[in-house]
C-alpha cells in the first residue's frame, strides 16, 4: 500500500509448503491473511523496492497477469535464501527430475568394485580409532565350541 509518506509495510509471518506460499498475520495465528501458488511465479531481489538501510533485504515474486508480492526479509541473508528456496522449487515443479545443485551433487555407483568409487567433496573423516580398526585382520571372535 501506498500513503502521503510512502510505502507502507506490513509484518507477516510466511510460509512455503512445495508450491503454495502462506502468509499470517504472526507466527501464533491458526488461519493464513492468504495463500497463492508459485508456479509460473519467479523470485528475484530487488533493492530498489525501499531506500533505507534495508535494501538490500527486498525480493519479490512475480508473475505475468498475476499480482506481484514485495517483501523485505530482516536481513540480505534471508532475503537471498527465500528468492533460492523459491527458484529451487520452482525448477522442481516444471521438472521431472529432482533439481540440484552441481556442486553439492553425489555421485553414487552401485558396482561393487573399488576402482569405481566416486567420492564426494563432503565425505566425513574417519577419527584414529576407527582407521586403527579397519586395518585390524582379525577382528572376529571365534566362539568356543562352534565348528
Amino acid at each position: 500500500d501506498h500513503s502521503f509518506f510512502g510505502s507502507e509495510w506490513q509484518k507477516r509471518w510466511c510460509v512455503l509448503n512445495r508450491e503454495t506460499f502462506f502468509y499470517y498475520a504472526n507466527e501464533k495465528s491458526k488461519q493464513p491473511k492468504g495463500s497463492f501458488s508459485i508456479k509460473h511465479y519467479s523470485a528475484r531481489m530487488v533493492p530498489h523496492q525501499r531506500k533505507d538501510s534495508r535494501r538490500n533485504c527486498c525480493f519479490e515474486l512475480t508473475c505475468p497477469g498475476k499480482r506481484t508480492y514485495e517483501f523485505a526479509a530482516p536481513s540480505s541473508a534471508e532475503a537471498e535464501d527465500w528468492v533460492d528456496q523459491i527458484q529451487f522449487l520452482l525448477k522442481d515443479l516444471s521438472s521431472l527430475t529432482i533439481p540440484c545443485d552441481d556442486e553439492d551433487e553425489e555421485v553414487y555407483n552401485d558396482v561393487d568394485s573399488s576402482d569405481s568409487i566416486q567420492t564426494s567433496p563432503h565425505n566425513t573423516t574417519m577419527n584414529h580409532e576407527e582407521t586403527n580398526l579397519e586395518m585390524e585382520e582379525d577382528i572376529y571372535e571365534v566362539l568356543p565350541g562352534k565348528k
